[in-house]
């Protein structure tokens, strides 16, 4: 009667929240998953009747007392109920304000000897009003094997009251509850193998009272012909594993390769442990009342329990929060046929000579292993000569692929895996990655596999990081969540060849070649993508043009004599500022400034946001012509040469507060860009100059300095430089961190 604690889980239990399926009236149900004796009825039942009236094995068991009981002349049926105490391990202070020192319960036992079963109703006596506890198990025969016995339990708790402490309460039926609910198949268990030492491996079935010699006659002869009895003393566990595979499942479709069930599958508890791993009563019990809630919803036509599990995970197992989640990707996966991507993908030329990712081989854990060579990565290129949707439909095949590999594996290595482990190696990362509609892809790609793979990534290796990938790491961590982020392990310099590096997690046999290893790795090295391959206005959806021009950038004009400046006011120092332009025509100079003094703005122009001033028009100037370089305002990076048809990322960490000045400037002979020459007076005669006009489309952005800080501190580890990093970019002490990177 241990079993009956049945618990509410409130918020406070983290990732059992949501195991129970609340209504309206705030009844948690639970239901356990089929558990399999590979014994026959009858001696499971002997086994049973064994815990009674006190089980030593159950501490908080202490005493039962038939109060009723009815048996059929035939032997056949049998009900008896229990009056059954438990000595809860509650506070004595709890056990005081109500009252009592023992919790009592009714349970009512119908045993159908003829049917070979037994049904246990069960309902607590103490607190009644208070608190409403009902239980149900039942004891079957398999349906596959009729020398095997199932059990399956169901139960509901419903807490009106108690005295004020429904919190406390719930915390202690979930301590009993977890405890006692591991050991119900051991008990049985424990006990058969108590009659088997006693030399009981065989009990009878129940039969009619036979009246004739002949009718007993033909008895024995049932008895003693039909294969499913077993002799005393000789062992038929042989016998009994040639009539149902280890892994059958009691009434149920759910092999690893079953894609759909029907609503009267049921889950076994061998099987979840053998293809789903290690999960508490809660968990079990989570995943089948969404299994049959999907199963009610989709007409039969659900996705495996592997898939739903993920989902479940993703969420803490807060069960209505998944079902939300999942539904909302099965309406995905229909829509986008992505069932059959596998199928009906196939990856354009580009993507097989330039996408730096692949499978190689599996982790120490079994797991997939996927490389990304990032750092050599065309990632503009690839979004230029796709589009955003043929780089998103790839991403989704390697997805797939990744869980196709989960499964095989789980066959392979005999234990469930459901994760892979990815290896992304960062060398060769600079500001020219961060070309914005790059990013901004990235950041579609990721939200969308964060809600339709969810729980996929079982690791996230991260190599050879530089410098500059805080900066990245901060436009993307907010799209990642923080069960994944809580996977990340990342490797700065040469950090991973260490100690405590990539040996911990990858046999040393296929560490790839470009990492130090010896096991040569397929994945391309990638490389710049010709621009000749760049899809034109017209081939790009609409969506990718709005990506590449609408949203994101502004135009500027550069005259001779006539550069365009943009301002950007700094509060605080360590922040860092970003920028990505385009050379669309003519040569320029790009420089930034600081002063400690605000510039005369144009009177029509307003600060936008971050600080940055948005341009009145196609050329804004700040940098009055009376000011004086080293005096008034003074140069922060080295100026940049950048030829038309180039695109230019980068990133400056500013030192101090005040305000910077980026201009990007004519540029017609070599030292232009390395002396600091005055303004041509005559602005006016130059602008009818056609020939000394350029244009650049550009993109900025400012990101503050806690979150800077922020990325870096959320990097440190163990094996990771960015610690140093993280001082160098705050401490005024240091020099600044910049990058100018052209492609």
């Amino acid at each position: 009667m241990w079993r009956h604690l049945i618990v509410l889980i409130s918020d406070n239990f983290g990732a059992d929240t949501g195991a129970f399926d609340a209504n309206a009236d705030m009844v948690q149900k639970y239901q356990s998953p089929v558990r399999v004796y590979k014994h026959p009825f009858e001696l499971v039942m002997t086994a049973y009747e064994r815990r009674f009236p006190t089980c030593p094995l159950i501490p908080m068991f202490v005493g039962s007392d038939i109060t009723s009981e009815y048996k059929s002349e035939d032997g056949a049926i049998h009900i008896l109920e229990r009056r059954c105490k438990l000595d809860v391990d509650a506070p004595r202070l709890l056990k005081k304000i109500a009252g009592v020192d023992y919790i009592y319960f009714i349970q009512k036992n119908s045993l159908n000897r003829q049917e070979r079963t037994l049904k246990i109703e069960a309902h607590n006596e103490t607190f009644a009003n208070r608190v409403v506890i009902n239980e149900f198990c039942c004891y079957t025969v398999h349906q596959e094997n009729e020398d095997w016995t199932c059990f399956e339990q169901s139960a509901s708790l419903d807490i009106k009251s108690f005295f004020g402490f429904e919190s406390t309460v719930e915390k202690i039926a979930m301590k009993q509850y977890a405890s006692s609910i591991k050991k119900g198949k051991e008990i049985i268990e424990y006990y058969l193998k108590q009659l088997e030492e006693e030399g009981i491996t065989y009990v009878p079935r129940w039969n009619p009272v036979v009246n004739t010699n002949v009718e007993k006659t033909v008895f024995v002869q049932k008895l003693t012909s039909s294969p499913a009895v077993a002799i005393p003393g000789r062992g038929d566990a042989a016998v009994k594993e040639e009539h149902v595979n280890k892994d059958s499942i009691s009434g149920s479709n759910n092999s690893p390769d079953s894609l759909s069930g029907t609503p009267d599958d049921k889950l076994d508890a061998d099987y979840i442990e053998r293809y789903l791993g290690d999960l508490t009563p809660l968990q079990e019990s989570c995943l089948i009342r969404l299994r049959t809630r999907l199963q009610e919803a989709h007409k039969g036509k659900i996705p495996k329990d592997e898939h739903i599990l993920r989902f479940l995970r993703a969420r803490d197992f807060n069960m209505d929060k998944a079902r939300e989640l999942l539904c909302q990707s099965l309406t995905w996966r229909k829509q986008h046929k992505v069932d059959y991507l596998l199928e009906t993908w196939t990856p354009p030329q580009v993507l097989h000579d330039y996408y730096t990712g692949g499978w190689h081989h599996h982790d120490k854990d079994g797991r997939p292993l996927y490389i990304l060579r990032l750092g050599q990565m065309d990632t503009k290129g690839l979004v230029r000569a796709l589009g955003e949707e043929a780089l998103l439909r790839h991403v989704l095949s390697i997805n797939e692929e990744g869980l196709r590999r989960c499964e095989e594996n789980t066959n392979v290595f005999g234990r469930p895996i459901s994760s892979w482990t990815c290896l992304v190696d960062l060398e060769g990362l600079n500001m020219r990655h961060l070309w914005r509609p790059g990013v901004k892809a990235l950041l579609r790609i990721i939200e969308v596999v964060e809600a339709n793979y969810p729980e996929t990534l079982g690791r996230l290796l991260i190599l050879r990081a530089p410098r500059v990938f805080p900066v990245l790491w901060t436009l993307v961590s907010p799209f990642i969540d923080d069960n994944t982020r809580k996977k990340f392990l990342i490797y700065a310099g040469n950090d991973y060849q260490g100690p405590g590096g990539l040996v911990d997690y990858i046999d040393k046999e296929v560490i790839p070649d470009f990492l130090g290893g010896e096991c040569m790795c397929e994945v391309p090295e990638g490389g710049l993508i010709p621009k000749s391959m760049y899809r034109t206005a017209e081939e790009l959806d609409n969506d990718d043009i709005r990506l590449l021009t609408e949203t994101i950038y502004q135009s500027a004009s550069v005259f001779k004599g006539s550069p365009h400046e943009l301002l950007i006011e700094m509060v605080e120092a360590s922040s860092v500022i970003t920028w990505d332009f385009d050379v669309v025509k003519g040569d320029i100079a790009f420089n930034i400034y600081h002063s400690k003094r605000a510039p005369q703005l144009p009177k029509k122009d307003t600060l936008g946001a971050h600080g940055l001033t948005g341009p009145g028009g196609n050329n804004v100037q700040l940098i009055d012509k009376s000011w004086q370089l080293g005096k008034d305002y003074s140069m922060v990076e080295p100026p940049l040469i950048c030829k038309e048809g180039e695109s230019v990322q980068g990133s400056h960490v500013t030192r101090w507060p005040g305000f910077y000045i980026l201009q990007w400037k004519f540029h017609n002979m070599p030292s232009c860009a390395t002396t600091n020459l005055p303004r041509v007076d005559d602005v006016l005669a130059t602008l009818q100059v056609s020939s000394h006009k350029c244009k650049v489309m550009y993109y900025t952005e400012v990101i503050g300095s806690d979150d800077f800080r922020g990325s870096m501190t959320s990097l440190e580890s163990s094996h990771s430089g960015f610690s140093q990093l993280s001082a160098a970019t705050t401490s005024s002490s240091q020099s600044h961190s910049s990058s100018m990177i052209s492609r």
